[in-house]
């Protein structure tokens, strides 16, 4: 990964039609009416070969133009201590808003690269109005339309060229592993349960970017870094808006991690934000955990864990196939289970499968069921292997790639999963050209 773009600006200027043509999604529901976006949308986008986090910082539903600006402004200064670069954007059919120049003024002060985009310009005349915002001061501007995807590419080459590079500083090559999720899940209680009190069994390691640490782990044989983003904060820095802030942490942990141990809260079930993390760990393709918080504090009955796993694997299909633990950090219930499942997890994600036993299975099961006719032409698989990436991915060589659809792209997973153990990492499948 190379970093967080965030998207900041007044309501209805266009943020979520941006970010969901930049994560190629429909993950930001868009409106007309201003501030539809009370939660905070972030994905994964990819620009000639740069893959990076974006963030859409959205706006808030209120009748007062003053608590507008006090949350806009809030919001800014989240995106601004947290975000590589920032994408600022305004409405050419508007022109300068005075909130808009209050962003700027902000945002000229950050020190951030900031690219202004000036959105719904979609024809000519509008494109020549763009000019109007050169007064914000804040250099090159970047006419766009985020409906129909005009000037976004330009927009795309400049930032990637802006975007950090993530280079290792001689961390050793042992599993990362980020614990992420919801304020209060009990995040840190686990953090201290593992580390306990020999504090003299860890060792902080500068990490590969500017707020992240790892923390060495060495107990009970094993050998791992906790990834640590939480040791750098300044408190009062900004009056902080806890869910943006933890979304904009759980990134940088996400990014910086090989395993994630997503936890849940017992008391409240799998929420919305949960799954939204679980997205984010499965698009970046790291390995997962999903850990059940705070066991001890709900009321059970014999089928009480079984039906709270078949929910939370209801939300994330159809990856289904990562291991649920029950626990409770702070009473330390299945602690040395966690650890058993991080070495089990992180040989499965360094799993390489001989290419003649590969072809062998697949093969055959793809002789017994094979991918649908295209056009009246038969699809034929004839070769398989597994590619050199840090996470399982293969390539399956034919005569007609493009027409093999995402059900027989599942069904092949699906197939692997089964034959060989998977389990809790992302197996990417690619259709290739023969």
């Amino acid at each position: 990964m190379s970093g967080i773009v965030a998207i900041v600006g007044r309501p209805n200027v266009g943020k979520s039609t941006l970010f969901n043509r930049l994560t190629e999604s429909r993950h930001a529901i868009v409106d007309e009416t201003s501030g539809v976006t009370r939660d905070r949308n972030y994905g994964t986008a990819e620009w000639n070969g740069v893959v990076f986090s974006v963030i859409d910082t959205g706006g808030y539903v209120t009748d007062s133009d003053d608590i507008f600006e006090e949350e806009i402004n809030k919001q800014v200064l989240l995106a601004m201590e947290e975000a590589d670069v920032i994408m600022f954007m305004v409405d050419v059919t508007y022109g300068i808003h005075e909130l808009d120049t209050a962003v700027a003024s902000v945002l000229r002060r950050s020190g951030k690269k900031v690219f202004p985009v000036v959105n719904k310009t979609d024809n000519y005349e509008r494109s020549a109005y763009a000019a109007e915002f050169y007064k914000l001061g804040l250099g090159d501007i970047y006419p766009v339309s985020s409906i129909n995807g005009s000037g976004t590419g330009d927009l795309l080459d400049a930032l990637v060229r802006s975007l950090p590079e993530r280079k290792s500083e001689n961390v050793p090559d042992i599993p990362r592993i980020a614990i992420v999720g919801r304020p209060n899940s009990g995040k840190s209680s686990l953090v201290n349960s593992l580390l306990g009190e020999e504090r003299n069994i860890v060792t902080p390691v500068a990490g590969t970017t500017r707020d992240t640490i790892y923390t060495r782990y060495t107990k009970y044989n094993n050998d791992f870094f906790l990834v640590d983003t939480a040791g750098l904060r300044k408190k009062g820095k900004v009056s902080e808006d806890v869910e943006f802030y933890s979304v904009m942490r759980a990134v940088r942990a996400i990014e910086n991690s090989d395993i994630c141990l997503l936890m849940i809260d017992a008391t409240r079930g799998a929420e919305t934000q949960d799954i939204n993390i679980f997205s984010l760990i499965h698009r970046n393709n790291k390995g997962l955990i999903i850990l059940v918080n705070k066991w001890d504090l709900v009321t059970k009955d014999n089928n009480t864990a079984l039906n709270v796993e078949r929910e939370i694997r209801s939300r994330t299909a159809p990856f289904t196939d990562y291991p649920v633990l029950f626990i409770s950090a702070t009473k330390k219930q299945r602690i040395h289970k966690i650890l058993e499942l991080i070495g089990k997890v992180n040989s499965n994600r360094k799993r390489k499968i001989p290419t003649a036993r590969l072809n062998e299975i697949m093969l055959e099961l793809i002789r017994d069921y094979p991918p649908p006719a295209a056009k009246n032409r038969q699809i034929k698989i004839k070769y398989v292997t597994q590619l050199p990436t840090p996470t399982p991915s293969f390539a399956f060589f034919c005569n007609l790639p493009q027409h093999i659809k995402d059900p027989y792209k599942r069904y092949i997973e699906n197939r692997m999963r089964e034959r060989f153990d998977f389990t809790g990492v992302p197996v990417r499948i690619f259709f290739r050209k023969k």
